[in-house]
């Protein structure tokens, strides 16, 4: 008995606490990319995360990036998929890591070729107000591997998140 009423208890604070959270139904952000490769890319990403509730959610992310560097110019574009945990709470902060896979483009000397690609990391939200918050930063792993060669990469961004709807 005193083992069910420890369980009551206890769904009822973890009911109190998923509540009082503002979770929203989805997010969308926008926001400036470096990628460092074997070169600096340049570019912006764009992602849409749909929440399921207070902590796992399915994000698509299309990012592309440009480098010009010592006379040579080329561009990646990535398209990626997958989940995404939130660690959300009472404070305006709320961290996330994601594993998300997909393909990229790459374009350079008048050709082009596709690759599988695989963008695991993660990164911290800062609400500004009720459907705005602040990408203060996110970093995450890249892989790629055109013509057989396997790059391994990191990509940092920043941005801004526009939330919509409520869990």
């Amino acid at each position: 008995m005193r083992k069910t009423a420890w369980l009551v208890v206890g769904v009822l604070l973890l009911a109190a606490t998923v509540s009082a959270q503002d979770t929203p139904k989805a997010e969308l952000s926008v926001g400036y990319s470096y990628v460092r490769s074997d070169a600096n890319f340049h570019g912006g990403s764009v992602s849409f995360a749909g929440n399921f509730n207070s902590w796992f959610g399915v994000a698509g992310d299309f990012g592309g990036y440009r480098v010009s560097e010592s006379g040579v110019s080329g561009s990646v574009l990535t398209y990626t998929f997958g989940p995404r945990l939130s660690f959300r709470s009472e404070s305006r902060i709320t961290p996330f890591v994601q594993t998300l896979v997909g393909g990229a483009r790459a374009s350079a000397f008048g050709g082009s070729a596709n690759s599988v690609a695989l963008l695991a990391g993660g990164g911290i939200d800062i609400k500004a107000s009720e459907n705005i918050a602040i990408r203060a930063f996110q970093v995450e792993y890249v892989f790629t591997r055109f013509g057989g060669i396997t790059d391994h990469s990191v990509r940092a961004s920043a941005g801004i998140v526009f939330r919509f709807g409520k869990r």
